[in-house]
């Protein structure tokens, strides 16, 4: 999403985007049971996590966690928990996280890669957990990743890669850290602050959206299932039905030609750029000509810690993008 060092980030969005299937399974994550290791000492029991490849069992209270999956390390800081190593999904640098997560942690933690993974590197760190909740959901790495440490998952039932939604990956991870009551309160916090944009604009309720992206001259539309529509629905919007009919059922994203761009008009149309800025979504004759772009209901995002907060999937990303996302929306949905 930044645009130093783009060729990177801009694959990994891309691959995230375009090769990899998704659903809206919602599977329930599990439920957490702590089994003593032998005796009745608290610091030996540890906690069960169901996963989609299988019962995990996590130690008590870890403290060397390593958070590789798509926004893992915002969920645990969310939680408390400063890993020790992060994968930068959306190219932050820095910390890793967005900066709306970025003051939670102490110490910089390592980067890691995202998609190539160095299970050697990886292992070097000495981690007691490896969260890789919303990934590829690879069962070989998954594997090779559980030589190294417990390794949690994607939920059970969760058959496409990139799946997890953000409550799915909040119960995870505050399940394995033994904080599932922290974790239930992040989600309903997020749910209330959804629930008060609603009531602000109920004239949300029921109107169409249409959620687009821009990249390399390329549109694209995100049908249901990806973190972007599912906050739109969660707004009270309904992806547009000529958008979601696009969809295969197995991936979140569909590439538009170029003599397609009018499908993303609906009652709320929203775009952003990858990689770029939005100078070419602006200056482009053909979007700019569609009826939601004349009627006034075209929403361009241009600035790039709001469309990674967008983006995110996370519980700290998403709160940041109602407060801000919201009142762009508002207008448009107005105008």
């Amino acid at each position: 999403m930044r645009t130093p060092s783009r060729s990177r980030p801009v694959r990994r969005l891309l691959t995230a985007t375009v090769a990899v299937a998704v659903g809206l399974t919602l599977a329930a994550c599990g439920q957490v049971q702590d089994t003593p290791s032998g005796g009745g000492d608290a610091a030996a029991r540890t906690t069960t996590v169901d996963t989609m490849f299988g019962a995990v069992s996590v130690p008590a209270n870890p403290q060397r966690v390593v958070a590789l999956g798509w926004s893992d390390a915002e969920a645990a800081l969310a939680l408390g928990v400063q890993p020790v190593a992060v994968s930068d999904w959306l190219a932050f640098g820095g910390k890793g996280v967005g900066p709306w997560a970025t003051a939670l942690f102490t110490t910089t933690p390592t980067i890691l890669p995202t998609l190539e993974l160095s299970y050697e590197q990886i292992s070097s760190l000495n981690p007691d957990l490896i969260l890789n909740t919303r990934s590829d959901n690879s069962k070989e790495k998954f594997d090779e990743l559980s030589k190294i440490a417990p390794t949690v998952s994607a939920p059970p039932g969760l058959a496409v890669q990139y799946g997890t939604t953000w409550q799915q990956q909040m119960q995870l991870v505050s399940q394995a850290l033994g904080k599932k009551d922290e974790g239930d309160k992040l989600i309903a916090d997020v749910d209330s602050a959804f629930e008060a944009a609603r009531s602000a604009d109920p004239q949300f309720a029921g109107r169409t959206v249409a959620v687009g992206a821009y990249f390399g001259d390329q549109y694209g539309a995100y049908v249901d299932g990806d973190a972007r529509v599912d906050f739109m629905k969660s707004l009270g919007f309904v992806n547009k039905p000529e958008i979601q009919a696009l969809s295969d059922g197995k991936s979140f994203y569909s590439q538009l030609a170029r003599e397609q761009i009018e499908k993303l008009s609906a009652d709320l149309t929203v775009v952003f750029p990858i990689g770029g800025d939005a100078t070419p979504i602006k200056n482009d004759p053909v979007l700019n000509q569609i009826p939601a772009a004349r009627d006034g209901h075209l929403l361009i995002m241009e600035d790039a810690t709001l469309i990674s907060a967008f983006s995110s999937g996370s519980t700290l990303g998403t709160k940041y993008a109602i407060d801000n996302a919201v009142p762009l929306i508002a207008g448009r949905s107005a105008a």
